[in-house]
C-alpha cells in the first residue's frame, strides 16, 4: 500500500524535497507556536531553521531541523501510520489558538515521498524539553523499527536518505539548490545547504571540508512591508522569477483581505519575453500556499496578460493530496478575478499618470492586450480604457478611444476603423480620402487580432464601430474639414451610368456589383464589401490561414469625379473600340486589388492589358 501510494499520488520526484523541506519547516513553527508558553523550550537556539546536507560519495542526502522534535509515541503516530497529520492533530489541539496559516503539511503523506527515490531513511529526533533520541528506519516496503539512540539531535530531527540506484544525483548540490530555489524558496524559516568544500591547491582533499550556503531567508518578499523593500530588491526578484535581464516597467504588490486573503507580486515587462507569441499562450505567474510553490502551470490570470510575471500566495486554497496541484474552487475563482481586475486597473493608472511608461508599455504588449478585447467581453470596457491606435490623424500610434470619441465630427455617430496586415499600407489607402477630406478620423487596425475583435465589438461610449471598407459608406452629413472643398455632387451622369452597368457585365465573374464611390476623393476604384458578410481584412486574413470556404464577391466602386472614369465614360458613349475599356475595367479592378496589398488575380492577363493600353496610349 505504501509503495502504491508514493507511485501514485505524486507525479514528479522532485517533490520529495519540498515535502521535507515543508515538514521541517512546520516543525519550526510549531516550536516557536509552543514557546509563547514555554520559553525554555527554545533555550539556547533560538535560530530555527531547516539544512540540506549532500554527500555525493555517502550517497546521502540529509533534511535536518532544531524545530519541535518528535517523541517514541510521536513518530509511530506520525510516520508509523500512513496519512496520520501531524500538523492537523497539532492545530486540532491548540484549538483556537493559532489560525495556522504558516504551518503547510495537513495530509500526513508528505514524508513518504521520499521513498520515490531512497532505497532507506533513517529518522533520528529529539523532542525539545526531552532527554531521549530515537532513531525510526524503514526500507519503505511496509516496516519499521524504532530504537533509542544517542546520535539524535539536541533538539529536532535529521532526516537521512539512503538514495537508491538512479537518485544519486539528489545528493549533488546543484541538484538540491535548483529544487529548493524552485519549490522551497519561500518557506517561513532559513533554509541552509551544506555541501562539500571544492578541492584548491594546498586545500584539504575533496569531500574532507564543507561550506554551507544560505539558500532561503525565511522571509519571503511579498510578505514583507512595501517600505522595507527597495527598488533594488523588487528588481532582483523580478529578474529571478521572470528570468529576465529588464528592469520591470510596473510593480504591483498588494494584500487583498475580506472573505479571501492572498498576498499578490507582479511584474509588467518593459521588454517583451521570448515567448509572448508561444500558441500555448502560457501564463508566467506562480503560486504558492502558504508560502509552498505550488504550481507555474495553474492559469492565474487570462491568456492576454501572459506577459505577466510574479507570485500568488494563499492560505485559503485547497490543494489535492500530492499537494501538487490545486482544486478548482469559488475560491481560484476569486482570486483569478480579482488578480486581473487589479492588475488591469494599475495599467489604466500607469496609462494616466505616466503616459510615456505606459506608452512603452503598450507598444511591446499592445497586440496581445488586444487578445481580451475579442475573448474577455466580462473586461471588454476596462481594456477599452487603457487601448491605444493608430488612427488616420494619429499613425504614430498612442490614441485612445476616449480621446477618439470626444472629438467626434458634427454629424459623426461612428467610431470609423480600417483593417490591413500594413500600417503603412492602411495609412494611404484610398479608402481614407473621403473621411480625410471630411476631418473624419479612423482607426488603422494593422494586429491580426483586431480583424475578430472589432467584429464582435458592440462599441465604445454608445458609438457603434464600423469599417470603411464594408457597405455603403454615407458621410455626406458630417461637413467638410476647414480648408477642404466641396467636390461636384451632381447626380452621375448618364455616360458614367453606362460606363458602370458595362464594367459590371464585363467583372460579373469578379465583382457582385460596380456602383458610384462616395468615398473616393483622388482615387478612381477601390474594392468594398457588401452591408453583410465579413470585412475585407477579416475575409484576407481568413482565407490566408484556409479558414474561408468560399470568398465573397467585393463590391467595385468607382469615382464618377475622377478624370480616368469621365474619360472612359466618353469613349464607351463615342462607340470606339470597347476592348480597351474592357482592358480598363479589368485594370482597374487589379489596381483596387493593389491598393489592398493584393496581386492581380492573373498576373498575365494584367500583363498582357497593360501593354495593349499602352501601346494604345503611344501610338
Amino acid at each position: 500500500m505504501l509503495h502504491l501510494m508514493v507511485h501514485s499520488v505524486y507525479s514528479d520526484r522532485d517533490i520529495f524535497l519540498r515535502e521535507l523541506v515543508a515538514n521541517g519547516a512546520d516543525a519550526c513553527e510549531k516550536l516557536r507556536t509552543l514557546a509563547l508558553q514555554d520559553g525554555s523550550l527554545l533555550s539556547d537556539d533560538a535560530d530555527l531553521g531547516v539544512t540540506l546536507t549532500c554527500d555525493p560519495k555517502g550517497k546521502t542526502l540529509t533534511v535536518s531541523d532544531n524545530g519541535v522534535g518528535m517523541s517514541h509515541d510521536d513518530l509511530v503516530e506520525a510516520l508509523g501510520t500512513i496519512a496520520r497529520s501531524g500538523t492537523r492533530a497539532f492545530l486540532e489541539q491548540l484549538g483556537e489558538k493559532t489560525d495556522g496559516s504558516r504551518l503547510i503539511g495537513q495530509f500526513g503523506v508528505g514524508f513518504y515521498s521520499a521513498f520515490m527515490v531512497a532505497q532507506r531513511v533513517d529518522v533520528l529526533t529529539r523532542k525539545a524539553g526531552s532527554d531521549e533520541g530515537w532513531l525510526w528506519t524503514s526500507d519503505g516496503q511496509g516496516a519499521y523499527s524504532i530504537e533509542p539512540t544517542d546520535a539524535a539531535p539536541r533538539r529536532g530531527t535529521k532526516v537521512v536518505l539512503h538514495l537508491a540506484e538512479g537518485s544519486e544525483d539528489y545528493a549533488e548540490p546543484y541538484t538540491v539548490e535548483r529544487i529548493i530555489r524552485e519549490h522551497g524558496s519561500a518557506v517561513p524559516v532559513p533554509v541552509d545547504l551544506v555541501a562539500p568544500k571544492a578541492a584548491e591547491d594546498g586545500d584539504a582533499k575533496d569531500g574532507e571540508a564543507t561550506e554551507t550556503r544560505r539558500l532561503a531567508d525565511g522571509a519571503a518578499i511579498w510578505t514583507k512591508p512595501k517600505s522595507e523593500i527597495t527598488p533594488e530588491d523588487y528588481k532582483s526578484f523580478y529578474q529571478a522569477v521572470a528570468t529576465q535581464f529588464d528592469d520591470p516597467a510596473l510593480t504591483i504588490h498588494y494584500r487583498a483581505e475580506g472573505r479571501h486573503e492572498y498576498a499578490v507580486l507582479a511584474f509588467v515587462p518593459s521588454t517583451p519575453p521570448m515567448a509572448l507569441f508561444d500558441p500555448l499562450r502560457k501564463g508566467r505567474m506562480k503560486l504558492y500556499v502558504r508560502r509552498m510553490f505550488i504550481s507555474d502551470e495553474l492559469e492565474i490570470l487570462p491568456g492576454y496578460l501572459r506577459f505577466v510575471s510574479g507570485v500568488v500566495d494563499s492560505s485559503d486554497l485547497p490543494l489535492n493530496l500530492s499537494r501538487e496541484t490545486i482544486q478548482e474552487s469559488p475560491i481560484l475563482t476569486a482570486i483569478r478575478k480579482g488578480v486581473t481586475n487589479r492588475i488591469l486597473s494599475e495599467l489604466d493608472k500607469l496609462s494616466d499618470k505616466e503616459p510615456e511608461t505606459f506608452a512603452a508599455v503598450w507598444k511591446a504588449f499592445g497586440p496581445v492586450l488586444k487578445e481580451g478585447l475579442y475573448e474577455d467581453y466580462e473586461r471588454r470596457d476596462a481594456l477599452f480604457g487603457i487601448a491605444r491606435f493608430a488612427t488616420s490623424k494619429h499613425p504614430e500610434g498612442g490614441r485612445s478611444l476616449k480621446a477618439y470619441v470626444a472629438e467626434l465630427r458634427k454629424n459623426q455617430t461612428d467610431i470609423w476603423y480600417l483593417v490591413g496586415d500594413d500600417a503603412k499600407r492602411l495609412e494611404a489607402s484610398p479608402h481614407l480620402e473621403g473621411f480625410k477630406a471630411r476631418g473624419i478620423e479612423v482607426l488603422l487596425l494593422s494586429d491580426p487580432v483586431d480583424a475578430f475583435w472589432v467584429q464582435n465589438a458592440l462599441g465604445f461610449d454608445g458609438k457603434p464601430f464600423k469599417s470603411v471598407t464594408q457597405g455603403a459608406a454615407d458621410i455626406s452629413a458630417v461637413p467638410l474639414a476647414e480648408g477642404e472643398t466641396e467636390a461636384d455632387q451632381k447626380d452621375v451622369s448618364a455616360g458614367v451610368a453606362t460606363l458602370l452597368a458595362f464594367v459590371k457585365q464585363e467583372l460579373a465573374e469578379d465583382v457582385s456589383d460596380v456602383r458610384a464611390s462616395s468615398r473616393l476623393a483622388e482615387s478612381a476604384a477601390c474594392l468594398v464589401a457588401g452591408e453583410h458578410g465579413p470585412d475585407r481584412g477579416l475575409e484576407r486574413l481568413l482565407a490566408a490561414h484556409g479558414k474561408l470556404s468560399e470568398a465573397t464577391k467585393p463590391v467595385l466602386e468607382l469615382n464618377p469625379r475622377h478624370a480616368l472614369v469621365s474619360r472612359l465614360a466618353e469613349r464607351l458613349s463615342e462607340g470606339g473600340d470597347k476592348e480597351i475599356v474592357q482592358d480598363a475595367a479589368h485594370l482597374l479592378l487589379d489596381q483596387a486589388r493593389a491598393a489592398e496589398g493584393q496581386p492581380p488575380a492573373d498576373a498575365a492577363a494584367f500583363a498582357r492589358r497593360l501593354t495593349r493600353l499602352m501601346q494604345s496610349a503611344i501610338g
